[in-house]
């Protein structure tokens, strides 16, 4: 049997590329390519949209396009990303990380060293990635070098941790019940009758006495073998850490988060040192800069960068590495949509140090409802974990008819 050409290749693909929605790929490779070239593909416009979250879809000349989300530092996105315009049109999407490079430093002085104008570079260096799986008609996960693991594990945050609530029950089984191995309590409260300030976050003894029964109470309700961590969301000060650290030590807990605010990485070093409990930080640190001191001080056992806010995918797996390198484990932030968790699990795919993601929309019930309805491919969580698609780019796609009838979204323009 006669060996097949390139040409005949693609021919034969694009039956399989239909099964995929993914037509426009072999056309776009069969027309602009020899069998020494990569595919000719041009950026053309980038746009940006509010779908429950800031999203980027960046556009090409061939027709295929690519996906991006960012997170949280994201309110200046729309105009952020239109001054990316000049350093994206005209461009091949498959150079992501010179076009990642040239808008990072042409933004040396317009705020690129962290906030928005990074978390908008996260939501095009993602769509890039996702552009440049479909063109190549590979998952991201083969583009940063292939995949260590299937599947991603995922930890939910839960609903309560109070005794008292009517519905800590139901929070607590929807737990156990998905199959979840591990989830995540928030023990700070500014409504706590206890303080005795509403701007100072110094705990008191009845303050601290509260978490701590937080808590046991969730342990208590929890089978053993579902992990707990717990989270001070970066209010306290360096007395009240170190108590509640110490305090914590029985539980066992994965770790405790930001019980110190990040910019004091001195501080953050000091709490570490005083107790058991690993520390865990990272969520509100901007690229493989913002968390070098981290590792050179040994300040935390955990690192938790937002994948969808830190400067993307690559730069993700850069600051693993680094991680890996004084061998910290990351367990990245995360509150996007699939678009973004799935982005990451990618990436995440490829990390050894992986330990586990975060997964934030089990609370309220409509808010589970959008998750199961945002992509075409429905819940992309099983059984507590995220399997990682094969599928070109991301390897998932939005539900424009679910989406488009939500209230507060507006699409990508036309």
């Amino acid at each position: 049997m006669g060996s097949l050409s390139r040409r005949s290749l693609f021919r034969a693909g694009a039956g399989i590329a239909g099964a995929f929605s993914m037509q426009n790929l072999f056309a776009a490779v069969q027309d602009n390519s020899t069998p020494y070239q990569r595919p000719k593909l041009k950026i053309t416009d980038v746009k940006s949209a509010n779908i429950l979250g800031f999203h980027v879809r960046i556009y090409t000349d061939q027709g295929l396009y690519g996906d991006g989300e960012g997170v949280d530092a994201v309110s200046g996105g729309p105009s952020i990303v239109q001054g990316f315009r000049y350093s994206l049109v005209g461009q091949s999407p498959l150079n992501i990380e010179g076009i990642w490079e040239r808008i990072r430093t042409s933004g040396v002085f317009g705020g690129a060293q962290a906030g928005q104008y990074v978390a908008t570079l996260t939501a095009v260096e993602v769509a890039l990635w996702d552009l440049a799986g479909k063109a190549l008609n590979l998952p991201i996960y083969q583009l940063m070098g292939g995949k260590l693991r299937d599947r991603i594990r995922v930890y939910c945050d839960c609903g309560t941790d109070d005794r008292n609530d009517p519905q800590a029950k139901a929070y607590i089984n929807q737990v156990i019940d998905n199959h979840f191995t591990m989830t995540k309590i928030d023990i700070d409260d500014a409504a706590d009758p206890a303080r005795f300030d509403r701007v100072n976050w110094t705990a008191n003894n009845a303050e601290i006495d509260h978490m701590v029964d937080k808590v046991r109470f969730m342990r208590e309700s929890l089978p053993k073998n579902i992990e707990l961590a717990v989270d001070m969301h970066a209010r306290y000060d360096l007395g009240t850490a170190k108590r509640v650290a110490k305090e914590m030590e029985p539980f066992r807990l994965v770790w405790l988060e930001e019980p110190v605010p990040p910019e004091n990485i001195d501080a953050m070093k000091n709490v570490r040192d005083s107790t058991h409990t690993p520390i865990c930080c990272g969520e509100n640190i901007y690229m493989r800069w913002g968390f070098r001191e981290l590792f050179e001080k040994q300040a935390v056992d955990i690192i938790m960068p937002d994948i969808q806010k830190c400067g993307g995918l690559m730069e993700g797996k850069k600051i693993a590495a680094m991680a890996q390198a004084y061998y910290i484990p990351i367990a990245p932030h995360s509150q996007a949509s699939p678009i973004g968790a799935m982005a990451t699990a990618h990436m995440l795919a490829t990390v050894p140090n992986f330990l586990v993601v975060e997964w934030h929309w089990s609370h309220p019930a409509t808010r589970w409802e959008r998750w199961k309805n945002f992509v075409k491919q429905g819940d992309i969580i099983e059984k507590g974990d995220i399997p990682v698609p094969d599928k070109p780019g991301i390897g998932v796609e939005m539900n424009e008819e679910y989406l488009r009838k939500l209230p507060g979204v507006t699409w990508f323009p036309a």
